[in-house]
């Protein structure tokens, strides 16, 4: 069975990472979208939120499913999930190059488990979660390039925001 470990913090899962899911989940037995807590970003949301709007905006794939990681290595998860693969997205030469250290990294602590790269598709090359919640703070329209329910749960969080302010 091939299972591989999609690990992001996902703040906001995009139809960038939509897409990379739905793709992975045509090549391999099951996928793991790992929510991780990214230390050098601030997020919108809880992990447990992430997790529970993730769920929703990958339903309809039955070979896939989400948990929420926050105090171990990406490659520690993936041994004790039993993935063999790590599944990472990317967008531009940039994200190589920053993934390329990642994986070699990851290679030297875990060498059984292999990197799979996707490229994304040119309409989601240019988007980020970051670029998506800057846009997003100052009532900037996303809306092409974030799943529905995701989407409406931004602009709730959004307009809390604002309310409290």
């Amino acid at each position: 069975m091939k299972k591989a470990l999609f690990p992001g913090s996902f703040d906001p899962f995009t139809k960038g990472h939509l897409d990379t899911v739905e793709r992975a989940a045509r090549l391999f037995d099951e996928v793991i979208i790992g929510v991780f807590i990214n230390t050098s970003k601030a997020g919108w949301f809880s992990a447990a939120e992430r997790t529970e709007l993730i769920q929703t905006a990958v339903a309809h794939l039955p070979n896939v499913r989400v948990v929420t990681q926050d105090s171990e290595l990406t490659v520690t998860a993936a041994q004790k999930l039993g993935a063999d693969f790590l599944l990472r997205g990317i967008r531009s030469v940039k994200d190589y190059e920053y993934e390329k250290d990642i994986m070699t990294m990851n290679n030297h602590l875990a060498s059984e488990i292999e990197t799979v790269f996707l490229l994304a598709k040119p309409e989601y090359s240019h988007i980020s979660s970051s670029l998506l919640k800057e846009v997003l703070l100052f009532n900037g329209d996303v809306k092409k390039y974030l799943p529905p329910a995701i989407y409406e749960a931004y602009l709730r969080k959004r307009d809390t925001h604002e309310k409290a302010k």
